[in-house]
């Protein structure tokens, strides 16, 4: 119930009646205005905007030539903030002009009660204000606007800040504590302390500045294998800029067996052989398995319980497949595949396979089981084909660059352990479904509040820890809702554009959960291939021929991109992954074919 309206009218009444003094507020001589850049007249100085969510438009406008207009991505609610100085023990008004769907605007860091105050629905300007007492040792403020998850773009304009302004902002300290982290061939993680009044920090890469964050860490990409890398950070707040940290060296990794080639041709064609089980599309012989697919994945290897780590694989039974040939047979055409410059590995999981490594000891026992596996059909190596419930990140598991997850964790040292074991030589592919890698670009794990679907992103601490080993990742662009591409547009199964937005994200790399302080770095083309299924039959979302052409050359020529831009052309993109060599040869080798006939430059 609004308590205000019926004193307003009374004293309305009184002054008609008995001409008394007005009790309007009168502003005390030291308030002021204290928000630089309320009317983004100069664009976003003054402002910070989320994961680069903020923009200045000249339409709409409140009022002047300029407005703020910010849109909301995965869970990032783009939040632009200001830091301004304030007086201890003082009372401020914070207002402002807002346009669109949820819109807040607030005050954090006032030493008593942070404020805010939003509107549902603003179709046009509206005014928002609220006021806050700052506390007896509060010497500044951050004020705010936000929209909400999933909605569209919102604009604000004119805010303002009144009351006592502060003693003036000094530039922060010199960070210190800069330390590097984890190094791939490619990558340096870095981290530093926070230092009180800062906004945000500049990393310098040698002499240059390569980034501003507004967190305390940053991982530079790019990098170049083996090579000393020297890095310093300073910090930033409205005065200015500070003394850089002392250096911090670094050095990248040599390149490990993820490197170019891994024994492949420059472009590969890779196919699952389903050789354990029979479905409609009949079994294949490896001995008919055409010379055209480079690679080639035994479909699969399974657990004896999703917990056990305990890896088994064994042909198809002669009930259920008449003509499948017996082991010896079957270890002998594998050693003429492999004399004729093929790879043949164990793929693990599959649709019914799950495979949670709970603890060490399931751990081990995936690493001693798959052994045996490789060991007794003379493999080339592995392939991760984790689906449903294996990987599944707990609540608190945040950054994608330190797992805590304990069957993501056991999966990344099981895999190191094997690629120990088995050398440079060791094939390592993964083939995750989309859900686990592309959509950690809008949602990561449960989410920092609880509710999103846990395996969301679940792959990307897999992918990324194992960068350095990882000879192919070939995503399966199929059995997938819409997705969003880094364009912050959906996209959708069975054309081109589904394809070329998908891969431009691994190639491009993106901040996971819009969190530009988590950026996954882009992988090699080299280490990327395409999924699709072979036909109709084997899988949603199939991709007639000539769509599939129209996405390898947006993607190695950037010609005939459609509505997607890429962020570069890639002809070194290893080539395309198939569902599966058993249903293409009952689609009479249309997939093959189309591969076979593709001109890579």
């Amino acid at each position: 119930m609004d308590r205000s309206r019926p004193f307003t009218l009374a004293l309305a009444g009184l002054l008609a009646a008995g001409g008394l003094v007005a009790l309007t507020p009168v502003a005390h001589a030291a308030d002021t205005e204290l928000v630089r850049n309320g009317g983004f007249e100069s664009g976003l100085d003054g402002w910070s905007c989320t994961a680069g969510s903020g923009a200045a438009v000249t339409s709409p406008t409140h009022s002047g030539t300029q407005a703020l207009q910010a849109t909301p991505a995965g869970s990032d609610n783009a939040r632009c903030s200001q830091t301004v100085a304030v007086r201890p023990g003082a009372t401020y008004t914070l207002s402002g002009w807002v346009r669109g769907g949820y819109v807040y605007l607030g005050a954090s860091g006032t030493g008593t009660t942070d404020v805010s105050t939003w509107t549902p629905s603003a179709p046009d300007w509206q005014r928002l204000a609220t006021t806050f007492t700052t506390g007896a040792t509060t010497t500044s403020v951050t004020i705010y606007t936000h929209g909400w998850y999933g909605t569209g773009a919102y604009q604000a304009d004119d805010l303002s800040l009144i009351g006592p302004g502060g003693d003036p902002a000094a530039p922060p300290a010199a960070p210190t504590g800069l330390t590097a982290g984890s190094a791939t061939a490619t990558t340096i993680t870095l981290g530093w302390p926070a230092v009180p009044g800062a906004t945000s920090y500049r990393i310098q890469q040698g002499a240059t500045a390569v980034a501003t964050v507004t967190g305390t860490s940053y991982t530079a990409t790019g990098l170049t294998p083996g090579t000393a890398y020297t890095f310093r950070v300073t910090a930033l707040n409205s005065a200015g800029e500070s003394a850089p940290s002392a250096p911090v060296t670094a050095t990248t990794t040599s390149s490990g067996g993820g490197t170019p080639g891994g024994g492949l041709p420059a472009h590969a064609l890779v196919g699952y052989l389903h050789a354990s089980f029979a479905n409609g599309s009949g079994y294949t012989r490896m001995a008919d398995v055409p010379d055209s697919w480079d690679v080639i994945d035994l479909a699969f290897g399974e657990p004896t319980s999703a917990t056990s780590g305990d890896i088994r694989f064994s042909l198809c039974p002669v009930a259920e497949c008449p003509n499948v040939e017996s082991p010896a047979e079957f270890k002998a055409a594998v050693k003429a595949k492999q004399a004729a410059g093929k790879k043949v590995l164990i793929s693990i999981g599959g649709q019914n396979g799950q495979v949670q490594l709970t603890t060490a000891a399931a751990r081990d026992t995936f690493v001693s089981s798959v052994s045996k596996i490789i060991d007794e059909y003379g493999l080339d190596g592995l392939d991760i084909d984790f689906e449903g419930h294996s990987l599944s990140l707990q609540t608190g598991d945040t950054d994608f660059r330190s797992p805590t997850t304990a069957v993501v964790v056991n999966l990344i040292q099981a895999v190191k352990t094997l690629k120990a074991r088995y050398g440079p030589g060791f094939v390592l592919t993964m083939a995750p479904e989309i859900f686990f890698v592309q959509l950690g670009y809008q949602y990561y794990g449960s989410g920092p509040w609880g509710g999103q679907d846990p395996r969301a992103g679940a792959y990307l601490p897999v992918v990324h820890a194992l960068r350095d080993d990882l000879t192919l990742l070939h995503v399966q662009d199929y059995n997938s809702g819409s997705i969003m591409g880094l364009d912050n547009q959906y996209h959708s199964m069975g054309g081109a554009d589904f394809h070329i937005a998908m891969t431009d994200m691994l190639l491009t790399g993106f901040p996971v959960a819009g969190n530009a302080d988590r950026f996954f770095p882009p992988l090699r083309p080299d280490q990327v291939a395409i999924g699709l299924p072979a036909s109709t039959q084997a899988g949603n979302g199939h991709t007639a021929p000539a769509e599939v052409t129209k996405a390898l050359d947006c993607l190695t020529k950037k010609t005939g991109c459609g509505s997607y831009q890429t962020h570069g052309a890639w002809p070194a993109l290893r080539g395309l992954m198939t569902w599966s060599i058993n249903w293409d040869r009952y689609n009479q080798w249309a997939f093959r074919d189309n591969f076979a006939a593709y001109r890579w430059s």
